[in-house]
């Protein structure tokens, strides 16, 4: 049974927002409020439905004393004693607490790793394979930073994803992506093992990260690229260095107005990510159990294209779909590890 003390307080909290929200919230309060109401406004039309069902089966035990409506209600009350708990379950998974940076959008970085051409050729794999993964979701999917080899590959892409749900879904992509198959530049048909990094981070507002000027060294210089038409002859690309840390981030794109924007942009996701590993690392012990580490230097999957086969070593899964898989349906794999992170975070609280 879920506790319907709990489902009280959070109806009346959604009162709460949308009488707020309806008088005229403060400006500084709004993006705040609507957030928090879009959030519990599917909550609240679960917890409507359930308290519904658990009437509805009160009426028909009720009914049972009734001759005339005896057979109507031994109808109702097993496909509702059915129904039940299912919803419970729903409930259950929409009252774990949430995670505060689910429905931010989300910076996208992908760097290759060891193998040389290789590894930048699976990092342009792995960037169109987001890309197409996000067009399929409806979310926007803008280009921030890429810079190419000779070759096709990716030595470095950044880019920014937006839409309903965009950190909730990708978080658990952060981490090294293995990769073996026979390179293009493989002229001995040999198989090859190289790797990416991939980081996913949750997009910070300018006043969530203050930034001083103080703590920043701002460098204008030449963009490079993989030759003629990529080669950009103004000095418009931006580096920024954050001093007390030593991030480094750097953008190369035609104007420098922008470069700027996109490397703040990039900065400020590091800085929130670094809070939020900082605040998840006193629950380092309970974090083994979940998905969503932030781990970098974890490898979370590998891509073994002679076989057809993906797994993710985290949740032991494997799919014999690589093809659809590299094409953007990514769907099953992150339905997998949002039910295991869910599962884990529902043992915690029921422990």
């Amino acid at each position: 049974m879920v506790p319907l003390d709990k489902l009280d307080q959070i109806t009346r909290r959604f009162g709460f927002l949308e009488a707020k929200l309806s008088a005229g919230a403060a400006p500084a309060e709004i993006a705040t409020l609507s957030r928090e109401y879009a959030d519990l406004k599917p909550v609240v039309a679960e917890i409507a439905a359930y308290r519904q069902a658990l009437s509805d089966l009160e009426e028909a035990e009720a009914m049972l004393s009734d001759p005339e409506m005896k057979a109507l209600a031994e109808d109702e009350i097993p496909a509702l004693k059915d129904r039940i708990p299912a919803m419970e379950d729903r409930l259950r998974i929409a009252l774990l607490p949430k995670d505060a940076a689910d429905a931010r959008p989300a910076i996208l970085e992908i760097r290759p790793g060891t193998g040389g051409e290789e590894a930048a050729l699976f990092a342009g794999d792995l960037l169109r394979m987001y890309q197409k993964y996000a067009e399929a979701q409806g979310w926007r999917f803008d280009l921030m930073e890429l810079s190419e080899t000779e070759l096709g590959g990716v030595k470095e892409a950044m880019a920014r994803i937006e839409g309903e749900g965009v950190f909730a879904r990708l978080k658990f992509e952060s981490g090294v992506h293995r990769v073996q198959r026979v390179p293009e530049t493989e002229a001995g048909g040999r198989i090859h093992t190289s790797a990416a990094t991939v980081a996913v981070l949750p997009e910070a507002e300018e006043v969530e990260i203050d930034i001083p000027a103080t703590d920043i060294r701002i460098d204008t210089m030449r963009s490079s690229g993989a030759g003629g038409q990529h080669v950009n002859t103004t000095d418009s690309a931006v580096r920024i260095t954050h001093l007390p840390t030593g991030i480094v981030v750097t953008s190369s794109e035609k104007s420098q107005h922008q470069n700027r924007a996109n490397a703040m942009a990039v900065l400020r996701a590091r800085l929130y990510d670094l809070e939020r590993l900082k605040a998840d690392s006193e629950r380092a012990a309970d974090r083994k159990a979940q998905v969503g580490s932030g781990d970098r230097s974890e490898r979370i999957r590998t891509y073994n294209f002679p076989q057809g086969r993906m797994t993710d070593h985290r949740i032991n899964l494997t799919l014999y779909a690589l093809p659809q898989v590299m094409a953007g349906d990514l769907t099953e794999v992150i339905d997998a590890l949002v039910a295991h992170d869910q599962a884990a975070k529902l043992a915690e609280m029921e422990a």
